[in-house]
């Protein structure tokens, strides 16, 4: 059986609010891939097509 390890809120929340010097309410509303691009850790090679943002761009139009 393979343990889940705990989320590391001590090292996320030392990353974006004491490196990255984000304010609480900034912190608090980034997503983790938003936090991970800020912190360099975007992984250019899964970023979305063109292609995949025209296909939703038709499926979901506002």
């Amino acid at each position: 059986m393979v343990r889940a390890r705990p989320f590391p809120w001590e090292a996320v929340m030392t990353l974006g609010l004491s490196r990255l010097r984000l304010s609480p309410q900034v912190f608090w509303q980034l997503t983790l891939p938003e936090l991970a691009a800020m912190a360099g850790g975007s992984d250019r090679s899964a970023a979305i097509s063109r292609r995949d943002v025209e296909a939703l761009m038709a499926r979901f139009p506002d």
